[in-house]
Formats: C-alpha cells, structure tokens, sequence
C-alpha cells in the first residue's frame, strides 16, 4: 500500500566467485517455455539448513536432483537431495537441506534428468554461538509496471549483505490502466495477466511475470531471503474476511482467492510449506547477536480496519463526529491486528530471546508501527487543480490530525490498542526492540513508547518502485514535505518521503544501524544512488541515536 492519505485517488487523479553465476534473460526464459525458466532461490535458513527454489518444466513430471557444494566448481558436493515437479504445483521444485555448517556459504544447483542444469546460486546459513556483526537488506513494495527494480539490482551486487528479509507487496494484483496508470506505466514493464489477479491462473501468471525480472532474479539467486506477505499478494488491504480490493459481487468468494493467493505464494516464493500444525509466524536465531521474528498480519488474526469515512457517514458536525470515532471505534479493545494467539507468542518470543542473552530482538513485520498525523501544511500541498475527491480527502484527514487521529487506519495507527500491548511486552522482557516495516513506500525512522517509555526503535524501508508521498505532492519540496511531517510528530525523528530504494540493517553487539539506500531514478536501468542515510540505535537506550 502506499502512504494512505488514499491511493485509490492515485489510481484515479565478482567476489566469491559471483562473476561466474548466470542467469537466463527474461525474454529467453518467457519464450523457451521448457526447462529452468525462472532461476534459483533459497531463504528460510537455519544454523544448519536451508530451503533450495527452482521452477523447471517439462513434458511430464520431473524429478530434480539438488546440490550443494561449499565451492562454485561443485567438485565435492556435500549434500542435496531429489524433488519431483509436476504441473499441479505450477513446476515448483523446493526442498531443505540439512546438516550444513553454521554461518558458512554455499553454492548450489538443481540437476535435470536429461542432465541439464539450473543457475548456480549462492546461499548461507546462519551463525550460532557468539556473534560479532550480520547484515541484513530489507525490500518491500516492488510494483513492476511503475519502474526498474534497481534496488534489487544494486543489493544483489554488493557482497556484505548476509540476509534478504522482504515485508511484503513482493507484487501487485491490479489490471492495466489501475496502479500505475497507463501514463504512469514505464512502457516495456507490463505484466501479465493485463487483468486483475483473481483465479489460481491468474496468480500464478503474475507471479512468474515478476520472476522473468532479471534483477530479482539475481537477488534471490546470490542471497537467502526470509519473506511474508503484505496485502498485495491477496488484494489490496486485506484482513481476514475480506480486502478493499475485492468486490464478491463480480470476483467470487473471498476465502476462497484468499486461499488461492497462499498457495500461489507458497509455490513461487522460497518460503516452507505449511504443514497444518504449522503457524505462519517463526523466528530464526542469528547466533548471540539478534532474534529475528517474523509475523503474519493479515490473514490470521487482521480484523477490518477502521475508516474515517465511518466519522462522516451520518453528516453533521465534523469535530463532534470526529470525537465520537476516536473515543469509541479507534480504540476499540477488541480489535486486532494480530491474532491474540500470535500476539500471546510474540511475547514470549521477546522474553526468550533476551532471557537467552541475545542481544537485539528485531521484530520484521509488514506495516508502519510508529504513529503518524498529517500536518497542517498539508493544507497548502493540495493543487488548487486537484480533483474535487483529492482536497475532499485532504480536508477529512486535517479534520482528523486536528482530533488527535492518523491518517492511515490500514497501518498500527489504527489497531492503538494491541500496538500499545505489544510494545509493552517488549518493555515487560526489557527487549532491545528494533522494528523493520515496509508498506508505506517511504523511509521512517520512529522512536516507539508505551505508556510513555521507551519501548524500541523502529526503521521503516522504502519501496522499490511504488510511489511515495511525492505522488500526492508534486509542487513541494521532498524536504518541506518530511520537515512538517517529523514537527508533526513526536515519535518521527526522521522521514525521507521521495526516494526509491531499500534498507541495510547492520547489526553488531554494540549497535543496529539502519541505512537508507535511495537508487538516482527507476525510470531507467542504473543502480546508481542518490545518496543515503543512516540511523542507529546502543543496546539499552531503546531510542533512536540522531547525528549531532
């Protein structure tokens, strides 16, 4: 999702051997139809495992035999183990190799029968025991059509990035002439189908659509990935029992897409397949250093987010209106961004982890946690131009800020109940919390409390291609623009809100610094930057450390 002041008003108005990897071009790839189409890719790894990815397809089912060897060469492989594909799991082959070495490097491969072979790729497992320093890139919010993914090109050719951890909008479901628009849509980055995404066909076209991308191609090829789903993977703003974006009425059972979209993703993505005693949230352990706990927050526990509009709904006046909201609706207790059972676990996830003497408990999560307010400027961003809908929309949330209330009721602005709970569990396990979040397409860094404590830190990525607030205020200065946010908010010590890119977590056992990599344009093939930011947080301090 973009930063929701309403993004249905912008739809409308060399080293390690790495120089001798390959991969197939897209267009060889799309047009071959046979064999390795789309690459490799490996994530979820382990002290001693790693889960292998690779898509082959043949005329009938295919067993594959995968590889891995601790040189590129593969002349003394140590382990692997055989997959059958077959067209029921769309040719997805996945299986975990076990009995690695911890924190070590491997190249592996898949073997046909015929005796062909996929790309090499490049993985690693996770360190155990003391820990000096791991890095960690954080991506999220890659929307084809809008531009290059030249964030993922630029980390896929660094080699100090240990970790690839994806928060979610890994693509988008719209149709043609919807996100972007046709005008807005970088000619030569279509995707298929030219339809919205409803059917199991559909999914699965668009997923292998994004996998002819030979930049994300790379990325997964030379680094393991730990990822989970945001809202765009099902449909636009997604909770439970329905999305936004899904209109029943013409698109069918929600439950049943959203059943679909899982399953998709759980094919095309290098992610476990969920035996039912299984749970969608899991943490991996980076030796003495840090926890990384990953949750799930929108299709186990998400109740339906609240909206503004509901404020408006009976007429009236608006501040009265407003009032009633906030004090009733908005912080209703029982609603739910996570489950009460996931929440219960992330508990005891931060109390274990510090209990172990692990040093950071970095919580990966999908949706902006620090809370944010629109500033009066706003007032003066809106083009006197600007559709009826856009400086209607702008009103209704300046109403909104005025009345103590945020603007994006999607994000953990609007479940304040459970945020508050959560951080105070963190607080309660005295975690050194740092929060990574995606979802918003732009570059935050919050200072999070509870109770009026400090409770963590949290460093929130940009997009790689999706618009940020730039889109909704053309004429105003990028710096203008974060400077009335950050004044507008007490948490917000820093905002970049124009950039494309993504983050690097560097964490060490004397602080987590997170670095902000903003790419010089999307709108041509480069991974040149623009610059860059960076921000850290010392164990025990629990807020963020500005630069003097």
């Amino acid at each position: 999702m973009t930063m929701k002041i309403d993004r249905r008003l912008l739809i409308k108005a060399g080293t390690f051997g790495l120089a001798a990897l390959s991969i197939p071009g897209a267009a060889q790839a799309l047009f071959a139809g046979r064999g390795f189409t789309h690459g490799v890719a490996s994530g979820e790894p382990s002290g001693d495992s790693v889960l292998l990815w690779t898509r082959y397809v043949g005329d009938s089912d295919t067993r594959l035999t995968a590889e891995i060897s601790p040189t590129p060469d593969f002349a003394k492989p140590i382990g692997g183990g055989s997959v059958t594909v077959s067209g029921a799991r769309d040719h997805i082959a996945k299986l975990t190799v076990s009995g690695l070495k911890p924190d070590s490097w491997y190249f592996y491969r898949f073997v046909a029968a015929d005796g062909s072979t996929s790309p090499t790729g490049r993985t690693r497992t996770l360190p155990v025991g003391e820990t000096k320093g791991f890095n960690i890139g954080v991506f999220s919010c890659s929307n084809l059509p809008f531009g290059w993914f030249n964030g993922y090109a630029h980390a896929a050719g660094r080699n100090d990035i240990d970790l690839a951890v994806h928060t979610g909008d890994y693509l988008y479901e719209y149709g043609l002439d919807v996100y972007p628009t046709r005008s807005q849509a970088l000619p030569g980055r279509s995707v298929q189908p030219d339809h919205e995404m409803v059917t199991l066909a559909d999914y699965r076209l668009r997923y292998s659509s994004y996998r002819l991308d030979a930049d994300l191609q790379r990325l997964h090829q030379v680094v393991p990935m730990i990822a989970m789903w945001d809202d765009h993977e099902i449909a636009n703003d997604a909770w439970r029992e329905g999305a936004q974006n899904h209109q029943s009425e013409t698109e069918g059972d929600y439950m049943a897409r959203r059943r679909i979209a899982e399953q998709v993703y759980r094919e095309w993505m290098p992610v476990a397949d969920l035996a039912p005693a299984d749970t969608l949230w899991r943490s991996y352990q980076i030796g003495n250093l840090a926890t990384l706990i990953r949750t799930e927050s929108r299709l186990s526990g998400r109740d339906k987010p609240a909206e503004l509009a509901e404020a408006f709904a009976g007429g009236g006046d608006m501040a009265a209106s407003l009032a009633k909201f906030r004090d009733e609706k908005w912080v209703d207790p029982a609603r739910r961004m996570l489950g009460d059972d996931q929440a219960r676990w992330l508990g005891d996830e931060f109390k274990a982890s510090k209990a172990s003497g692990t040093r950071w408990q970095v919580w990966a999560q999908q949706c902006v946690m620090g809370s944010l307010k629109l500033p009066q400027e706003t007032a003066d961003w809106v083009p006197k131009d600007a559709p009826q809908i856009v400086r209607t929309r702008s009103a209704a949330g300046l109403a909104a800020s005025k009345a103590g209330l945020p603007f994006n009721m999607d994000a953990w602005d609007g479940y304040p109940v459970q945020r508050e709970a959560l951080l105070k569990s963190a607080q309660a396990a005295d975690a050194d919390l740092v929060v990574l979040s995606g979802d918003s397409h732009n570059g935050w860094g919050f200072d999070l409390d509870a109770g009026g404590k400090p409770a963590g830190v949290e460093f929130a990525g940009h997009s790689i291609s999706s618009p940020g607030f730039e889109a909704y205020a053309p004429t105003i200065a990028p710096q203008d623009v974060a400077g009335a946010l950050v004044r507008a908010n007490p948490q917000l010590k820093w905002a970049d809100t124009s950039s494309r890119g993504y983050m690097t977590l560097q964490l060490t056992q004397d602080s987590a610094t997170a670095h902000w990599h903003k790419l010089r344009t999307i709108r041509e093939r480069s991974t040149d930057l623009a610059g860059s930011t960076s921000l850290s947080v010392e164990p025990g301090k629990r807020t963020i450390a500005m630069p003097a």
